[in-house]
């Protein structure tokens, strides 16, 4: 079977990134935060688990880095 990635709904992502909406709405348009995908042809839009993680990990990188500087 394929590798699937579980799409997060717009909660789960506000969650996980700790911001408010309009913040990730920000981040998005910046380039700073992965943008979502559509998953069909109505208005939802999901975000791909795995590039919320990345994103996450990149933000610890940061921080670590920082620290050890």
């Amino acid at each position: 079977m394929a590798d699937v990635d579980t799409l997060l709904r717009v909660p789960d992502v506000l969650a996980a990134a700790g911001v408010s909406r309009s913040t990730l709405y920000e981040m998005m348009e910046s380039g700073k935060f992965p943008k979502p995908v559509k998953p069909n042809d109505d208005r939802a839009v999901r975000r791909l688990a795995s590039e919320v993680v990345d994103w996450q990990k990149a933000r610890i990188a940061v921080r670590n880095n920082a620290t050890a500087a």
